[in-house]
């Protein structure tokens, strides 16, 4: 028995020195603790970083071979010639103004001396009494480029219809005739096509003989009672007084539908009869016009909108 207390303070003094050579127990960090939470985060970043970049690496290159082909530019329209054509138009029918009057060969050719190149003007020598125009205009111009152009200026030459083509070059600021012109043919005269054909409308003719008859006749000499036939709110400037009389519509063609699809408002081509006023004692002259006349049914009764002249009104 003696040996048990021994054996229970054995027990004792390890137990005491386990408790002494023991270490403390360890405690868990703190979340962050040590900055160990920023070093997380920081390689998240890097990774998402490294990640973009090999992502773009690799996309870009396959989205520029996958894309479909840009669309070419549209080629920028060139624009007309910026030939001056108004003022050449002008500058070359006096130069064939001066060009067609050899009458006095000298007065000729110091006209010309300010329409051609310095030195030039005696090139256009033509024998006195050689040409002879009349009637000049310009009919047409042929724009080559920027600087140079013929003008056509048609004329009666010696009495018979001509063209006179005039060279004309420009520099932006000046002009001048570039060389000879040309005696041509006077332009064909062209043959009129015949007209459509179109249903007419009898009985919108005999409601308007009434108002386009008081229409006209107030339109050459009673102004005052033009609103009576004019539609409300439009306004129609008469003839200047004492320029002509009405006598009578020659013809009156109502189409039986408008090319608006609008049946309420109708071209109405009309042929009128003017007398022309003449001194005292002497017999008035005569005068057959066509007009196109816009007229509007209001639902009672017609009327005028607009007058102008008729185009094509020859023929049948």
């Amino acid at each position: 028995m003696a040996n048990a207390p021994r054996r229970g303070a054995a027990v004792r003094e390890r137990h005491e020195e386990a408790e002494h050579e023991a270490p403390p127990p360890r405690r868990r960090p703190r979340s962050g603790a040590g900055g160990r939470w920023w070093v997380g985060v920081g390689r998240v970043l890097l990774w998402a970083f490294l990640l973009v970049v090999i992502f773009n690496g690799i996309w870009f290159p396959l989205r520029g071979g996958l894309a479909l082909p840009a669309a070419d530019p549209e080629p920028e329209q060139a624009g007309a010639p910026a030939f001056p054509e108004t003022s050449a138009a002008g500058f070359a029918l006096r130069f064939a103004d001066a060009y067609l009057a050899t009458g006095d060969p000298e007065a000729r050719r110091a006209a010309l001396a300010a329409f051609v190149p310095e030195g030039e003007a005696a090139a256009l020598d033509i024998p006195a009494e050689a040409l002879a125009g009349e009637n000049l205009a310009v009919t047409a111009i042929d724009v080559k480029d920027d600087n140079n152009a013929l003008v056509v200026v048609r004329a009666d030459v010696n009495g018979e219809p001509a063209s006179l083509e005039v060279p004309v070059y420009s520099d932006g600021d000046s002009l001048v005739v570039s060389g000879h012109p040309a005696l041509l043919a006077a332009p064909a005269r062209a043959s009129l096509p015949e007209r459509a054909a179109f249903d007419t409308d009898p009985v919108a003719a005999e409601q308007l003989e009434e108002v386009l008859t008081g229409f006209f006749g107030a339109y050459a000499q009673e102004p005052g009672h033009l609103d009576r036939y004019v539609e409300p709110g439009v306004t129609i400037a008469p003839l200047p007084a004492n320029t002509l009389e009405f006598s009578q519509l020659s013809d009156t063609t109502v189409p039986s539908q408008s090319s608006n699809g609008d049946d309420d408002v109708r071209e109405v081509a009309v042929t009128v009869r003017w007398a022309v006023p003449a001194p005292e004692g002497e017999e008035a002259g005569s005068l057959v016009q066509s007009y196109l006349v816009t007229v509007v049914d209001s639902g009672s009764e017609w009327h005028v909108r607009d007058i102008q002249g008729a185009p094509h009104s020859f023929g049948e």
